[in-house]
């Protein structure tokens, strides 16, 4: 249901407790509220974000909000929200904090619930960062088949620039293992991804990976 769906029945559902006398009305209104509230706590996060990603600055509300849509989505029943406010809860954690035993039940929970919801996106951010997890924990095989299980849902789903960032991971990680030839052709690859969706800002990764292996 989509946010202006909820409210238009929050409106539909007053009048039925004021002229109908629908004693249970409010209470149903408020559940698709929530839901509402949710939303909003959920972009409104990822928009603090994708500023902490440009400044480098914590803001606590970030947390705050990725907390309070992930109890709202639970409240209302929506299982793809909660999977995915969760992984927006271990991504701060990992990545503003850089706490990776405290984002680890986040991500562990989010892809539960992203399975059982069919949600292949939130599935694919789940396991890129448990790969993540994986690999600062030394267990590089691990967390190559966590990267490559992210991509493939990736490519199902045609998010391609998000299958060009998987790649200049896998990319370094192959690098690590001594996989050279591997290495230049996923950066090729990415490369070729990034340019043929605009994505400027994954191009910069790019760049910034050969540079890492040019000096390496």
């Amino acid at each position: 249901m989509t946010t202006d769906t909820r409210i238009e029945q929050a409106q539909l559902l007053y009048e039925r407790a004021v002229f109908g006398g629908d004693g249970d009305a409010p209470a149903v209104a408020d559940l698709g509220l929530d839901g509402v509230e949710a939303d909003v706590a959920l972009a409104r996060g990822r928009l603090v974000h994708a500023r902490f990603l440009e400044e480098r600055i914590e803001d606590a509300r970030e947390l705050e909000l990725f907390e309070r849509a992930a109890v709202l989505y639970e409240r209302v029943g929506d299982v793809r929200g909660e999977g995915e406010a969760l992984f927006w809860v271990g991504t701060f954690h990992q990545v503003v904090r850089d706490d990776t035993e405290s984002a680890l039940p986040a991500f562990i929970r989010a892809l539960d619930l992203a399975t059982a919801a069919g949600d292949r996106l939130t599935m694919s951010y789940a396991l890129r960062h448990l790969g993540f997890a994986e690999h600062m924990a030394g267990e590089l095989d691990a967390a190559r088949a966590r990267l490559e299980e992210s991509t493939r849902l990736r490519r199902e789903i045609g998010f391609l620039p998000g299958v060009a960032a998987n790649l200049i991971t896998l990319a370094q990680f192959a690098a690590e293992q001594a996989r050279q030839g591997d290495a230049a052709a996923l950066l090729d690859e990415a490369t070729e991804l990034a340019e043929e969706t605009g994505s400027k800002g994954v191009l910069r990764w790019v760049t910034a990976a050969r540079q890492g292996f040019d000096s390496a």
